[in-house]
């Protein structure tokens, strides 16, 4: 059976190091984020993997920003200790759509408890909004269960998702599910996902590309090739 043809509505993040404001500051001092010039988006899916700290989620979370993207809640996250240029990275980057701006998600899970509160509170007024998600309150359910009906709706629509981390609150079963959503929704032609992630069930999803930060610069890498496969393989193996 033939399938629709794949479409990357983002076909390239350049990072442009000549706007850095400062180059002693994170996330600006980061090696991963000094020495790479451009990433090419070649396929539906794209996965930025590394250790905590490697830049990974702040570039995902610039690259929402410079494509217009709302981040829901994060005007509600408080650290003890502010970084000015944490949230300036967008403006060091430029973009290359394909066919211009399509709409687009960012789920991060230290915001989408933010998101869910803001929707009960339309509900109130507008209870047909919860239609949008099978007719049920996000807060009713499970952290889990929550994820994935709000991944059920959103990846209906056409458009750009970028994902930090969404294997935090799911199982290993829910993992499996957000793969197949993610399979239905970019065979249809329709979606592209931009994902930051630790899981190695996640990181299987077939003909993904595979941007690692544990280099510089980033650089792509087969999926058998990461660490997380091969700890997760040779676990299992020794059992």
């Amino acid at each position: 059976m033939n399938r629709p043809l794949q479409e990357m509505h983002l076909k390239t993040v350049r990072i442009h190091r000549e706007r850095f404001p400062v180059n002693d500051r994170y996330p600006y001092n980061l090696s991963t984020i000094q020495n790479t010039g451009v990433l090419s988006l070649e396929n539906p899916v794209t996965f930025f993997i590394g250790e905590n700290g490697s830049g990974k989620s702040t570039l995902l979370e610039a690259i929402s920003r410079k494509c217009g993207i709302y981040i829901w809640g994060e005007s509600d996250i408080i650290t003890h200790t502010p970084n000015p240029w944490a949230q300036t990275l967008h403006s060091a980057l430029s973009i290359e759509w394909t066919q211009g701006r399509v709409p687009g998600s960012f789920f991060g899970s230290q915001v989408f408890r933010a998101y869910t509160k803001i929707i009960e509170e339309w509900a109130i007024s507008d209870p047909g909004i919860l239609e949008y998600y099978g007719g049920k309150s996000l807060l009713t359910l499970s952290h889990g269960q929550s994820i994935l009906t709000f991944f059920a709706a959103c990846f209906k629509v056409k458009g750009l998702y970028l994902l930090d981390e969404p294997e935090a609150g799911l199982s290993p079963v829910s993992q499996r599910k957000l793969l197949q959503l993610m399979r239905e929704s970019a065979d249809a032609g329709t979606a592209q996902f931009i994902i930051a992630t630790h899981s190695p069930i996640i990181l299987s999803y077939s003909n993904a590309t595979v941007y690692t930060f544990d280099t510089s610069p980033v650089t792509p890498v087969d999926y058998t090739s990461t660490e997380h496969y091969r700890i997760y393989r040779d676990l299992f193996k020794n059992c």
